[in-house]
């Protein structure tokens, strides 16, 4: 029960700093920018890694459980639970930020500039090398994971700042699904949900072939 109320509170804070970035951002006229918004989602990330991850790991992320889970890093039988926690925090920050900011249309939601296998293959590509430090750091020595948070915060960070503005950057299907069902666009969520998920599962037998 405690790594499930982690998970929902790390993810609620994920989203609600997010994607409340990217709305007081439309809200402000641009006063964070983007690159602000970016940082916020890494900073944040990070925040939770080190608030969190002795109790759950955090995972904040259903693509990570179901790649830790594939990876056998992770005991498969907590791994529902830990995603209906994760879609719970990603779902009540949208809510809040909804109730915040009743007249925003679409509460940070991911929605391609381009078309959706644009989108699709550059999230799967950004979550594929996020699970990639993700696995390493959290699996590795000692030393790796005091970084951890610092290493994995600075990837999200690094990834937003450069395919935000064309795939939005989810690498995570809770961080989508919470806009996405609270503000009624769930049009493009199968991009979200399916890309970033095979994206995760597909670093795995990448580092293990790396790694036997």
């Amino acid at each position: 029960m405690k790594k499930c109320v982690a998970e929902f509170l790390g993810t609620y804070a994920l989203v609600f700093a997010g994607t409340g970035a990217i709305i007081i951002d439309q809200q402000a006229h641009g006063s964070i920018t983007h690159v602000g918004v970016a940082i916020t989602f890494g900073l944040i990330v990070m925040s939770m890694i080190y608030a969190l991850g002795d109790i759950s790991g955090a995972h904040l992320n259903p693509a990570v459980s179901i790649a830790f889970a594939a990876a056998k890093k992770f005991q498969v039988k907590e791994l529902v639970p830990f995603i209906l926690s994760q879609l719970s925090g990603a779902a009540a920050a949208s809510l809040t930020l909804k109730y915040l900011f009743p007249d925003n249309q679409f509460l940070g939601a991911t929605i391609p500039a381009g078309s959706d296998m644009q989108s699709f293959i550059l999230e799967f590509i950004l979550t594929f090398f996020l699970m990639l430090v993700i696995i390493n750091v959290a699996k590795g020595s000692k030393e790796q994971g005091m970084f951890a948070g610092l290493a994995i915060g600075s990837v999200v960070a690094l990834e937003a700042m450069f395919a935000g503005p064309i795939c939005g950057a989810s690498m995570n299907p809770a961080r989508s699904f919470g806009p996405a069902v609270v503000s009624g666009h769930m049009e493009h969520l199968w991009i979200y949900l399916s890309a970033t998920t095979l994206g995760a599962s597909s670093a795995i037998p990448v580092w293990n072939f790396m790694k036997s």
